[in-house]
């Protein structure tokens, strides 16, 4: 039998985990066939498997998906990890600069971007679902596209100009198209 996992998450996201009603909660349950017990006071999240599981990775991906609601996905984007081929990666800002306050704050600027571009920039490019959160920017997307993003992401807690950091992602971009086109021809 699988493990229990635990782990927390902010206790402002439990409202968010737990859903109307309960719905988010169950829904998870039932995807990854695991339990959560969730405990609203301290933010700690126990997630035990049932005892015959189909996908022995399930009670991992309710890990995951709990993990993303925490850092600040909505459910629905947050469950798309439930796919074998769905990633979930989290930078740690001060990793790259630091502890300080307005050091953190303004890259988390550089990486939304005004009114959202650049954030949005970085999802059409790639497929990827960006979340900036606390001290935190998580991603969710398919493996090879989200290895991208988060380059895209490091380029810009490292000083990158944003003219740079779109030029990487177009040039990425139609590598990717490339290689996916040369598969199917070569499927054929």
């Amino acid at each position: 039998m699988a493990a229990e996992e635990y782990l927390k998450i902010p206790k402002d996201r439990i409202g968010v985990l737990i859903g109307k009603k309960g719905e988010v909660k169950e829904r998870i349950e039932r995807l990854t066939q695991t339990r959560l017990n969730i405990d609203s006071e301290t933010g700690a999240v126990t997630i035990i498997p049932e005892e015959k599981l189909d996908d022995p990775l399930s009670p991992w991906k309710a890990r995951n998906i709990v993990k993303a609601i925490g850092r600040g996905f909505n459910p629905e984007i947050a469950m798309r990890l439930i796919h074998d081929n769905v990633t979930l990666d989290i930078i740690n800002i001060p990793d790259y600069v630091g502890k300080s306050k307005k050091a953190i704050a303004r890259q988390k600027g550089r990486i939304i971007g005004r009114g959202g571009i650049t954030r949005q920039i970085i999802h059409d490019m790639t497929g990827v679902d960006i979340s900036v959160y606390g001290k935190t920017v998580a991603l969710i997307g398919e493996f090879e596209n989200l290895m991208v993003a988060r380059e895209a992401v490091e380029m810009l807690l490292k000083g990158a100009r944003h003219k740079s950091v779109y030029s990487f992602l177009e040039k990425k971009k139609q590598e990717l198209e490339m290689k996916e086109f040369e598969e199917r021809v070569n499927i054929r």
